[in-house]
């Protein structure tokens, strides 16, 4: 039994616990939030025993052995970390940290503690991902890879009443890349690898984050397209192209289905069958390298180069954190 405590009382840390309440050696131990009030009050929701206003007393807790970080992404890194020092397993929300630099610290924490540091990165880790993966052989040679996730955000209604929330805080390390790009970026890294030239282009809003964006990805042999907003929402499905045939992705993020469609216009729909909430994977992956006392090391590589595109993507773009410096 692994014994979970939450750091975040919102609506991603609801989908955690009701994700987690179906796996098999899942505990909702204790709730972390900045006041009391807030932590019994979430707590209370879920029927949670312990609750804490402090991280240091979070970290000294003797009976979690886990912690669920989705607090901003400015404060991943630091909070990660802390509790790694205390000997605890995280299992930190995307985008895992503000940069590449503050991962490679969390991954040197990882290994100086000898604790399991898993990004929640929910899409690579469901059975919708792996049937994309299966059946990438049908296509042939893979040529492109147009990745896309659209998303009009009703946030972005308050920001143009002058009402800037987190989701637009460069201080919180946030922004359209950062939120939901990144959704794109780590499974074209984990499907084809970290590409050999990146090129970005993007709308800043007022607050210096990103909008929306387009990255470019140049491989050997290989393109790919990713386009992703927080101003608009796309209806068009994301694709792989081979030289046989293509495939269609709908909802790279919660793939439940895809289509292949040959070039003599032949085609077959798939449709995969699986758990509705689909963050159950990724949870189910992070017990079990917890009690197989297994490394995440594999994982945190497609983490690392997600991260590297991601700085570079920023950098060609002129988005600076103040985690950056």
């Amino acid at each position: 039994m692994v014994r979970f405590a939450v750091i975040g009382t919102n609506f991603i840390t609801d989908s955690l616990l009701e994700a987690g309440a179906e796996c098999e050696g899942f505990k909702a131990q204790a709730v972390y939030s900045r006041t009391m009030e807030r932590a019994k009050e979430y707590a209370g929701k879920y029927g949670i025993k312990d609750c804490y206003d402090s991280l240091e007393d979070l970290a000294k807790a003797p009976d979690i052995d886990a912690v669920y970080v989705a607090s901003p992404n400015a404060l991943h890194a630091s909070q990660s970390i802390q509790m790694m020092e205390a000997g605890k397993h995280v299992l930190c929300e995307k985008t895992i940290a503000s940069n590449s630099r503050e991962l490679k610290e969390m991954l040197e924490a990882a290994e100086r503690n000898h604790v399991v540091l898993l990004e929640a990165m929910r899409p690579v880790f469901d059975l919708g991902f792996a049937a994309i993966q299966e059946n990438l052989p049908r296509l042939g040679k893979i040529r492109r890879a147009t990745f896309q996730y659209c998303q009009y955000s009703r946030r972005y209604d308050h920001f143009k009443e002058g009402i800037i929330e987190n989701a637009f805080k460069p201080e919180l390390s946030n922004g359209a890349l950062m939120d939901i790009g990144v959704y794109c970026v780590h499974p074209l890294v984990k499907l084809f690898g970290k590409p050999k030239e990146v090129y970005a282009h993007g709308l800043k809003l007022s607050t210096g984050v990103d909008g929306s964006a387009v990255i470019v990805a140049m491989y050997e042999e290989m393109q790919a397209e990713l386009l992703y907003a927080k101003i608009t929402q796309s209806a068009l499905p994301s694709q792989i192209q081979g030289e046989e045939a293509s495939m269609i992705i709908r909802e790279i993020p919660d793939t439940t289905s895809i289509e292949i469609v040959k070039r003599d216009g032949t085609s077959k729909k798939i449709d995969i069958r699986k758990k509705e909430n689909n963050m159950y994977y990724e949870v189910k992956e992070f017990i079990r390298l917890i009690e197989e006392k297994k490394s995440a090391r594999e994982h945190n590589q497609y983490s690392v180069w997600s991260l590297e595109i991601m700085d570079e993507a920023r950098r060609q773009m002129g988005i600076h954190f103040p985690a950056d410096e």
